[in-house]
């Protein structure tokens, strides 16, 4: 035994997972599933039966749930897929500044303002014109394996 002290180096988070495995065959249409290391709403499965090898197999059509790109992916059955934590959150939109950042209030009373404006032409535009006709406006964030992103709209009335 000695008498020196045991410094530890945490480069670690709190330890929860981006991700958790779920079996191939038990993901459905709708479900969410992680491809080339994009998290991905699936939209197409099909499986197929059993070869001469013995493993049937799952095909996903996927759709990138941040940037729309669709994504494929073939996997035996039997074995476990990454399947992304998804979450939404609705949060006021108090200002947007020149940058394209957005302020947004929290329901703790604080404020977040380390999101950027949607890419989305469409959402994007109704966003500014909402906001600049002074519409109270409340933004859904998705949010998975560390990104966010603005991905819906709802306008709750005059200020």
């Amino acid at each position: 035994m000695s008498d020196e002290e045991h410094h530890f180096e945490s480069k670690a988070d709190a330890g929860a997972s981006k991700t958790f495995p779920q079996q191939a065959g038990t993901i459905r249409k709708n479900g969410y599933l992680v491809i080339k290391g994009r998290p991905c709403k699936v939209v197409e499965v099909s499986t197929s039966k059993t070869g001469k090898h013995g493993h049937a197999k799952c095909h996903f059509v996927a759709i990138d749930i941040f940037n729309g790109k669709k994504l494929e992916d073939i996997v035996p059955s039997s074995h476990n897929c990454d399947v992304p934590h998804v979450n939404r959150t609705d949060y006021q939109l108090i200002d947007i500044s020149e940058d394209g950042f957005v302020s947004l209030l929290t329901e703790n009373g604080s404020t977040k303002d380390d999101l950027r404006l949607p890419t989305d032409d469409n959402l994007l535009s109704q966003i500014k014109d909402g906001f600049a006709e002074g519409k109270d406006l409340v933004v859904s964030v998705m949010s998975a394996m560390g990104e966010e992103q603005i991905n819906a709209l709802k306008d709750i009335g005059p200020k």
